[in-house]
C-alpha cells in the first residue's frame, strides 16, 4: 500500500518522471487539509492504492483516458507521450503526480506540480498546481484533497515560495480547505489562448 518500491523491467517502461523517494517523507501534519480517516501519499487509504510519480507506463493505464474527464487530450500517440515524458523529465521542474489502482492497473488520480525558477525572492521557486482529476467513480474517497496536499507539500519540500492554481468558482471552497487563498487584489486568472498549432 501507499508508494510503490522502485523497480524497472529494463525498457524503461517503469521509469518514473521524478524520483519516488520524494513522496516518502512528505509531512501531511503540516496541511490544514482534514482527512476522516486519516490518509496520506504513503498510507493512501486501501491497500489496492498507491500514489507515485507519472511513468511511461502509464500510457497503457488510461492515464490520458483520466485527463480527458477534465478538458480536450486529443489523439496522443504512445511515441508523442513517450517524447513528451522524455522532454518533461530532461528539462526537470513537472512532477506528474498520480494514483493507480493496483488492482484493475488504472490511473484512477493525477495532478501536475509545475515548477517556476524565478530571480524574485532571492532566485526562489514557485510552483503551480495544475490539471488536478480523480476518475468519476472513485469520487468520495477523500483523493481529491490527497492529490492536491500531495502536490502542494512536495512544492514546499522542493522549496517552492509559493503555490498558485487557477480553478472555477465552484471549487473556490474546495481548495480553501486544503489552504489555499484568494488574495485582495491579485485575484483573477487572465488568458490568452492560440490557435492550436498545425
Amino acid at each position: 500500500m501507499g508508494i510503490e518500491k522502485i523497480s524497472d523491467d529494463g525498457d524503461g517502461k517503469l521509469e518514473y518522471l521524478y524520483p519516488p523517494h520524494l513522496l516518502q517523507n512528505l509531512d501531511f501534519n503540516k496541511s490544514p487539509a482534514i482527512f476522516k480517516p486519516k490518509i496520506s501519499a504513503v498510507q493512501p487509504g486501501e491497500d489496492w492504492m498507491v500514489v507515485r510519480p507519472l511513468q511511461k507506463s502509464d500510457y497503457d493505464k488510461g492515464f490520458l483516458q483520466l485527463l480527458g474527464q477534465l478538458t480536450n487530450v486529443g489523439n496522443v500517440t504512445r511515441k508523442q507521450f513517450d517524447d513528451r515524458f522524455n522532454q518533461m523529465k530532461q528539462s526537470g521542474g513537472y512532477y506528474v503526480t498520480v494514483i493507480e489502482d493496483k488492482r484493475i492497473s488504472k490511473i484512477i488520480g493525477a495532478a501536475t506540480l509545475t515548477i517556476e525558477q524565478k530571480f524574485i525572492h532571492n532566485c526562489s521557486l514557485r510552483g503551480r498546481l495544475e490539471d488536478v482529476v480523480v476518475n468519476d467513480t472513485y469520487r468520495g474517497k477523500q483523493l481529491g484533497k490527497l492529490i492536491v496536499v500531495t502536490v502542494s507539500l512536495l512544492a514546499q519540500e522542493l522549496g517552492c515560495y509559493k503555490m498558485s492554481l487557477d480553478c472555477k468558482d465552484k471549487l473556490i471552497k474546495f481548495y480553501e480547505t486544503l489552504g489555499y487563498k484568494l488574495e485582495a487584489g491579485n485575484s483573477n486568472a487572465m488568458n490568452m489562448r492560440f490557435d492550436a498549432p498545425s
